[in-house]
């Protein structure tokens, strides 16, 4: 029976969507942060440039595309600034996350997140994050742009040992939902995320902004788009039936 709460055209659609989730295998949805819930990477490398300049480190704008493939601050951090104690590693994130947060009133959702985030919530399909963003962040990030309930698990940089390209946080974020990782679609933008959905046992949408779309193939993809604002969830859907 239909939700009788549902608007006529979003039960429509809600009845569209309906035999596809009975007959085929897609039963979760797990979300990367930035770059496909927020356009954050402009802001994001930024904050990373800020933040480098201050330590006397230049960095040109092809250098600074490492810190949108999906890593975490750690490695991040080690990459442009060599060995780093762990306490150095937390007392520099914390002024990087600050750089970033001064930027989050002006940051808004990818195109078309917000329609395809309802068409899941009314598919009744369980949602997770899984970000290599702190948990600060992530959750202030969430918090920002009103999204913290729409999330039933987030995992985090800060619980891994490994940052993506390693499977780990897919498959803790799997754990959470209790959902087998066969049956969860993740949406990506990163060439490292994409390759950890994969190795999770994933299917994969990529979001690719600026040209990135040959290299999110390259890294096993199973579906490439530019924004969400074509996304149909029946339609990927299809994924799920090979």
């Amino acid at each position: 029976m239909v939700n009788s709460n549902l608007g006529r055209g979003q039960a429509i659609a809600w009845l569209a969507v309906k035999p596809y989730l009975e007959n085929l295998m897609l039963r979760a949805v797990i979300f990367d942060l930035d770059g496909v819930i927020v356009d954050s990477h402009p802001a994001h490398k930024q904050a990373w440039k800020t933040f480098l300049n201050s330590l006397g480190k230049e960095v040109t704008e092809q250098q600074l595309e490492f810190v949108v493939e999906g890593q975490k601050r750690e490695a991040i951090l080690r990459h442009f600034l060599g060995d780093l104690s762990a306490g150095q590693i937390r007392h520099y994130g914390v002024v990087k996350d600050s750089l970033l947060k001064n930027a989050a009133a002006d940051l808004t959702m990818v195109s078309g997140f917000q329609q395809f985030l309802r068409q899941i919530e009314m598919a009744g399909l369980p949602i997770a994050l899984a970000s290599s963003a702190s948990r600060s962040r992530a959750e202030y990030t969430l918090e920002q742009l009103n999204l913290k309930w729409s999330f039933k698990v987030v995992v985090t940089g800060d619980d891994v040992s490994q940052g993506k390209p390693d499977p780990a946080i897919f498959r803790i974020a799997a754990e959470g939902l209790g959902i087998e990782p066969r049956n969860i679609l993740v949406c990506e933008d990163a060439g490292n995320g994409v390759e950890a959905a994969k190795a999770a046992g994933m299917k994969c949408l990529a979001i690719a902004a600026s040209g990135r779309g040959p290299m999110l193939k390259k890294a096993g993809a199973d579906r490439i788009m530019p924004d969400f604002t074509d996304a149909k969830l029946e339609e990927l859907c299809g994924l799920f039936m090979v």
